[in-house]
């Protein structure tokens, strides 16, 4: 009789497994981002590693979103520098003309502020002239290049009022069109977790999360875990909008500790986009190495990735596997309980 107990509890417990199971979302709008960091070897005729593949080696343009990287503010007079020069040095006048062509095909192009050198953010966390001063050079960039929109990434210690300050001139002088993104840590997604830029993201996203396009967080150096889709559900699970977190991969194994290989990483995307619809995208650090395709065809890695993605999309619940189906109900399951653990822990703290 107690063998008969067990069963019958079993199968209730899988019953309550079912919907989470064997739930899929609907299929997505044809959008996920696929976004690259460009930095090394655009800046001399020598090493230039052209941008132009990404819309003339193959049928399908791919890639949505160029990051140009990294405009630094580097001294007191509010000088700006593209890596180590000035962004209208003629050793940029390739990338800039290929930049034009990317836009004219429909790729958006924006550039990247900050990273690991800081100094940029601090400068621009001043009193009022004091930002004047630093803004100045970067406004007149914007409108010289028709740079499409900035990626932040804040690696230092920079205001909530700061950034704040900064997100609302931009929307001011170049319009509502104008994209705006952040790239923090993966872990500063999520409530308590490690974070390099002072602020708070759910602050910046309760106070100004109409004016920020995506959040293109990091996962890897050890701040997010690409080769799981745990992580990332994590950040889902606290409060972001899965349409607003793009996944940071490495693209290659020499760029940093975290990468993943592209058969792993196959996997990962075929969860989080059935499991979430509106999956954010992907974006990479960085374009000239990429794989599959390396140093001699980095661009191979912006169509693999909405290859794939797209792929996912179109995969029918059935084509989920019964042990698949059933593991990944359990995980819900887990992410629900650890969604109400938190909720009851915020309502008996406050």
């Amino acid at each position: 009789m107690a063998a008969f107990r067990s069963v019958g509890w079993l199968a209730k417990w899988l019953a309550f497994l079912v919907p989470f199971a064997c739930t899929v979302s609907a299929a997505p709008p044809d959008d996920h981002r696929v976004v690259l960091y460009y930095q090394t070897g655009l800046g001399t005729d020598t090493t230039h590693v052209s941008l132009l593949p990404l819309i003339q080696a193959e049928d399908t343009i791919s890639a949505t979103h160029v990051l140009i990287a990294a405009l630094h503010i580097i001294d007191d007079d509010g000088g700006l520098h593209l890596n180590d020069q000035p962004p209208d040095s003629s050793v940029f006048d390739t990338m800039w003309d290929e930049a034009a062509q990317l836009q004219a095909a429909g790729v958006k192009v924006m550039c990247m502020v900050g990273g690991a050198a800081a100094g940029s953010f601090e400068r621009l966390d001043g009193d009022d002239a004091s930002f004047e001063k630093y803004y100045g050079p970067l406004y007149q960039l914007i409108g010289a290049h028709n740079i499409e929109g900035l990626d932040l990434d804040v690696e230092e210690t920079f205001s909530l009022d700061g950034v704040v300050r900064l997100i609302d001139r931009l929307k001011a002088d170049f319009g509502n069109d104008f994209i705006i993104t952040l790239a923090p840590v993966a872990s500063a997604l999520t409530e308590g977790g490690g974070n390099l830029s002072g602020f708070n993201y759910f602050d910046l996203e309760a106070q100004r999360g109409s004016s920020i396009a995506f959040y293109n967080a990091q996962f890897y150096f050890g701040w997010g875990n690409a080769g799981s889709a745990s992580d990332y559900e994590s950040i889902i699970d606290d409060g972001f909008a899965a349409n607003r977190v793009v996944m940071g991969l490495l693209s290659n194994p020499d760029n940093g500790n975290g990468f993943v290989d592209l058969d792993s990483e196959a996997s990962v995307l075929q969860e989080l986009i059935t499991e979430n619809g509106n999956f954010g995208g992907v974006a990479n650090w960085e374009y000239f190495n990429s794989l599959p395709g390396g140093k001699d065809a980095p661009y191979q890695w912006a169509s693999w990735m909405a290859e794939h993605m797209q792929a996912a999309r179109k995969m029918a619940r059935s084509e989920i596997s019964p042990s698949e189906a059933l593991w990944r109900g359990v995980r819900k399951l887990g992410r629900r309980v650890r969604r109400e653990a938190k909720k009851s822990y915020h309502r008996y703290i406050v």
